[in-house]
């Protein structure tokens, strides 16, 4: 494991197969008339074509794309990378293939279309021999219709299927005669990991094993794998493209010798820091639009206006308001002089004035009076900015005797005691919090002092406090989750304790009396201490501590600048172990805003969880056995002769055998199953992608290739023994053999 800070970016690192289409040097009218043939590897990911006697083949991704384009209304049918010029021909590109059969027939016909006019063939039929792939044991509907579109609609003199771990095999081995060719290929393809062993040049077909798992079903784990570590990941649609997957596994997917070493490995949080592998997804920042000089002053004329218009409101509500304390003034002054009169006239000449004033009695006219004048006193005092005597109220009934009242005096004696009892509550209540309030000042004085003359020791002080406040907190919550399950320690206690308290008590069985259920319980505060008893608690409650929690914290982010909101109780409960952070980095970014830290996956465990699902299918899903039983199966079914032959070469070809440390690991695999001291030799091919293309293309260019020996197909063996026929060879399959 190497450490890396890089991040990838994904957008910027999407592989590319290959160039398209080499620049042809040769002018068709030379292959048409030495009848060169054309070789053709048809592989689920990749479609590589070119004349045999090419040095590279043409390569182009095997998609095809057949839609109607909604601006014009044209059809389009588009094949390899010009799929990807249009989202909506990506919406709908398919390849010819599913797994590991061939289903899509008219892809494949789009798929030879392409190849044969980039090839520069121009003539109604295909004059040409054909060498290509097919899968090992392929079915019979697959191998017919092709024949039947290479026979009936190219019209090709010769087709020769091959498999191309057994044309990759022979291109590495090419210097050794085929009758002494011994090993054991693995084939790593899209869909499907394949063993075969081969004995003296030929491939002991009955005795392969397939695997159903390959590159596809490892970048489909990956993606699901990484869907669960970043479930609210805002770029789903980035993740789940086809190509996104392929490319991470492929890029940083590695085989471990010892998987569940690794693990124990990782589980330090530094080294899973160093296994890290940053993928940066694309996505839109926010851009803040920069704004012209136009649009500035445009703006600040706006701000102006509108502080203009809030000061116009401003002043009108004052005028109201002063208008509205004249009115009060003014209707005191009438209220008053109307007051006046009661002592200038008869009772009842009063009264009439009274009501003439719409007012009912002389009491009401007094209360108005006291209402508009405390109104008025108040206004006074807002604009003064004094504050208000409040007159001491009195009560002179309180103490008056029963006989010196009549029944009006007694109902208010009775008011005033009232009154009394509730006035004297609310000075009570004033001096205590006045009491308080210097309590808390003077608290606050020495507090500061300390602070001033011994910071250090007033924050180690404080410190601790708010440690142990925590440390209380923290024990709380985990007594809490200990009582929820019934097998728990504290559980039993806590049953015991109520069993205990039960016993004290013995229940007596007699029948009681209507109305005598109460046993007295909670009379006393005592009685309310068997629950701290029954639940094992200091009799504080959460509420408590989180109060008392938050006054210490503020105490501290106020004065200690060394304390900072990441070590508040918040912030701690909140954050992750270590470990869980170094796993998955993104439970501290999403509390950031930095959108490209959000669009950001980390992968570590699944580099090498992934490749270990071909020793291991279960953990994705497959049903099946792993890579390393197949090996021990097939080895066991030869002898130990042909075992020590076919183990000093084994051979590593396709695409997934690209991932580091493969031979390594396949070479652990095997030594168990075989006697110590076994000579074993692991080689990869050389170009595990192109190989097979060239195995084929050296076939095609021997001179006795249109020969029974590499088991070409004429047309007229096509219309005699039918289209899923196929002649035995040392290089291709033998089911449907003639």
């Amino acid at each position: 494991m190497t450490s890396s800070s890089s991040i990838f970016l994904l957008s910027e690192l999407q592989p590319i197969a290959r160039p398209l289409a080499l620049e042809n040097e040769e002018r068709y009218g030379d292959h048409a008339s030495a009848q060169t043939p054309i070789v053709i590897d048809n592989g689920s990911t990749s479609f590589r074509y070119g004349w045999a006697t090419s040095p590279e083949p043409s390569v182009a991704p095997n998609l095809v794309a057949k839609y109607r384009d909604k601006r014009n209304n044209q059809p389009f049918l588009l094949f390899g990378d010009a799929v990807d010029i249009d989202p909506q021909a990506r919406a709908v590109a398919k390849s010819p293939w599913e797994g590991d059969h061939l289903n899509s027939f008219e892809a494949l016909e789009a798929a030879f279309d392409f190849a044969f006019i980039d090839l520069g063939i121009n003539t109604p039929t295909v004059d040409h021999p054909i060498i290509m792939t097919e899968r090992l044991s392929t079915l019979s509907y697959s191998r017919s219709t092709t024949s039947e579109m290479l026979f009936e609609l190219y019209s090709v003199p010769r087709v020769t299927y091959a498999i191309d771990a057994l044309m990759s095999f022979a291109q590495n081995h090419a210097v050794i005669p085929l009758v002494d060719r011994d090993g054991l290929v693995l084939s790593f393809n899209t869909s499907s990991t394949s063993v075969i062993p081969i004995l003296n040049g030929r491939g002991i077909l009955p005795k392969t094993k397939r695997l159903p798992f390959g590159g596809h079903q490892a970048s489909q784990y990956l993606v699901k794998l990484l869907q669960l570590k970043h479930p609210n990941f805002p770029a789903q649609n980035h993740l789940t493209l086809p190509q996104s997957g392929s490319w991470m596994y492929q890029t940083f997917s590695e085989f471990s010798l010892d998987y569940a070493d690794t693990l124990r490995t990782l589980k330090d949080p530094a080294d899973m820091t160093k296994a890290n592998r940053v993928v940066q997804f694309p996505f839109s920042a926010a851009l803040e639009k920069v704004k012209t000089e136009e649009e500035l002053a445009a703006q600040t004329e706006r701000r102006k206006e509108s502080g203009r218009r809030l000061q116009e409101e401003a002043a009108r509500k004052r005028v109201e308001k002063v208008n509205i304390l004249l009115q009060k003034q003014t209707d005191l002054d009438e209220l008053l002089a109307l007051r006046e009169w009661k002592d200038k006239e008869d009772p009842e000449d009063f009264i009439v004035r009274l009501e003439n004033a719409d007012i009912e009695t002389e009491k009401n006219l007094n209360d108005i009076i006291k209402k508009l004048e405390n109104e008025l006193r108040k206004a006074k005092l807002r604009e003064t900015g004094e504050e208000d005597i409040v007159e001491e109220p009195t009560f002179p009934l309180v103490d008056t005797p029963d006989d010196q009242l009549d029944e009006e005096g007694i109902k208010e004696r009775r008011r005033q005691k009232l009154m009394k009892s509730l006035y004297d509550g609310r000075v009570r209540q004033r001096e205590e919090r006045a009491k308080e309030k210097a309590e808390a000042e003077e608290e606050a004085r020495l507090e500061a002092l300390e602070r001033e003359s011994n910071f250090e020791g007033w924050s180690s002080r404080w410190r601790q406090e708010h440690e142990r406040v925590m440390l209380k907190m923290r024990e709380r919550e985990k007594r809490k989750a200990e009582l929820a399950d019934r097998k728990s320690a504290a559980s039993q206690n806590r049953l015991r304790n109520i069993a205990t308290l039960a016993a004290d008590q013995p229940m007596v069985r007699k029948r009681r009396r209507k109305g005598d259920d109460d046993d007295g319980f909670g009379r006393n505060d005592a009685d309310f201490d068997i629950y701290r008893d029954i639940g094992g608690g200091d009799g504080l409650s959460e509420e408590e501590d989180l109060t008392r929690l938050a006054s210490i914290e503020n105490r501290l982010l106020a004065h200690d600048q060394t304390f900072s909101t990441s070590n508040t109780y918040a912030s701690l409960s909140t954050r992750k172990p270590p470990l869980l952070r170094a796993f998955c980095p993104a439970y501290d970014s999403e509390a950031s805003d930095d959108m490209a830290s959000k669009h950001q996956m980390t992968l570590n465990v699944e580099r090498w969880k992934t490749p270990e699902a071909w020793f291991c299918p279960s953990m994705a899903g497959v049903d099946c056995a792993g890579l390393g039983e197949i090996l021990a199966n097939t080895l066991a079914s030869f002898t130990e002769q042909e075992r020590v032959r076919m183990v000093k070469n084994v051979f590593l070809t396709g695409g997934p055998s690209l991932i580091p440390n493969l031979s390594e690991r396949i070479l652990s695999t095997i030594q168990p199953v075989l006697p110590p001291g076994t000579s074993i030799s692991v080689q990869l091919a050389a170009d595990p992608l192109l190989d097979a293309w060239r195995g084929m293309a050296s076939v095609a260019r021997d001179p006795n290739f249109d020969s029974l020996e590499y088991g070409a197909i004429s047309k007229a063996d096509y219309e005699e023994y039918g289209p899923d026929r196929i002649r035995r060879w040392w290089g291709g399959n033998a089911n449907y053999v003639i």
